[in-house]
């Protein structure tokens, strides 16, 4: 066998662990867990922190004023020092809703001070309205999220019946230009890949992670494990919150949302871009140890199977083309799923090393620009 024949064959192996052996991340049945309506509907407030989220305020905001909660719930927005009136659209849209919509506070906190990044300063200060005004759960949202009527009642009765400390669901990410439905499924596929559900949800286990776009927090909890303080810095705060929840004995669940969706557009491959670099290397700790063990691996796994397939029938090494191919089906196989889960035809299971080769290109660009000095960018701010 060749030394391509070997590496192909490596690759295989690596899918056959990725395949079996990392928590069935690929899987998409991980859902609401039971929902039975509790006794008493606990009080519920709904943080929605926003920076320049007038244009998609429109389309989000409405659906949370319009929960069919049973309980007393209320939503706080806090305008994280917008220039583009998100405020004055959150008062507008707020009076548009009517009587019957859920009551909306809006405020702004100021600039956040050294060490905070902006979304967690403007969580604090909701969080800490919420907790004022007497809520037992908080939902922590994002401005370009939009939730069913039911949303909420079930995120409650999910976390009741099941005793969790945190609930949380991935939103279902807009996938409506060629490009979306090109990355945007591959970003859940990873995302799940990092942190299997199975994982994440197993009582015990060491692996923590949720999904920023809707959190349902007990306050209890949140009180627990100083949320937001003790992940004041943090880039990914999702992924933080929880570690923090989890740590200090709180029980965790995360699925793929079936109520909750975005609405904010990438429509090009820059925005999607940004999206992904912005905090891919803070994913990897800053270590340059890391982006190359990350590198390697994302060209085993991903590239050398088409690769190996394409080489060894140019080249006469059947070794090479048989293990490339089946690494590639394999690979193909485990992305069904998602795509099903976002309505994309199977047939482009087989751009999936395609797609991984555009995320290794962002995870390089994330480092290059932290070197920079550049850091994590994001509406006008950049943290080191």
């Amino acid at each position: 066998m060749t030394l391509l024949s070997w590496i192909a064959v490596l690759s295989l192996l690596a899918w056959g662990w990725l395949l079996l052996g990392q928590g069935l991340f690929w899987r998409t049945d991980v859902r609401l867990p039971a929902r039975i309506p509790p006794g008493r509907w606990p009080v519920v407030g709904v943080v929605v922190p926003a920076r320049d989220e007038a244009a998609v305020l429109p389309a989000s905001l409405p659906s949370l004023l319009a929960q069919a909660y049973p309980g007393q719930a209320q939503v706080f927005l806090v305008d994280d020092g917008s220039t583009d009136g998100t405020a004055e659209t959150a008062r507008r849209l707020a009076e548009e809703a009517g009587d019957g919509a859920l009551p909306l506070t809006v405020s702004s906190p100021g600039e956040p001070p050294p060490g905070w990044t902006g979304k967690l300063w403007a969580l604090g200060h909701g969080i800490e309205q919420a907790q004022a005004a007497g809520a037992e759960y908080l939902l922590l949202t994002d401005a370009d999220i939009a939730h069913r009527p039911e949303s909420l009642r079930e995120l409650v009765a999910a976390a009741e019946a099941g005793g969790y400390d945190l609930v949380s669901q991935m939103a279902r990410l807009r996938t409506a230009t060629g490009w979306e439905r090109l990355v945007v499924p591959a970003f859940v596929y990873f995302f799940a890949q990092l942190y299997p559900f199975r994982w994440v949800n197993r009582a015990g286990g060491r692996t923590a992670a949720a999904a920023g776009g809707c959190v349902l927090l007990k306050s209890d909890a949140a009180h627990r494990a100083r949320i937001p303080e003790s992940v004041r810095g943090a880039l990914i705060d999702d992924v933080s919150v929880a570690r923090e929840v989890k740590r200090t004995g709180g029980r965790i669940w995360l699925g793929l949302a079936e109520r909750v969706d975005s609405v904010r557009p990438y429509p090009r491959l820059a925005e999607l871009w940004r999206m992904v670099s912005r905090s891919a290397y803070a994913q990897l700790r800053h270590s340059p140890l890391l982006l190359a063990a990350t590198v390697v691996g994302l060209a085993l796994v991903y590239l050398v199977p088409p690769l190996a397939l394409a080489a060894g029938l140019v080249g006469g090494s059947a070794g090479a083309a048989v293990a490339g191919t089946l690494a590639w089906a394999v690979m193909a196989g485990t992305y069904l799923p998602v795509l099903r889960y976002y309505g994309q035809p199977p047939w482009t299971a087989a751009l999936l090393p395609f797609t991984a080769g555009l995320y290794l290109l962002m995870t390089v660009d994330s480092a290059v620009r932290h070197h920079r000095g550049k850091g994590a960018a994001w509406k006008g701010r950049t943290y080191a």
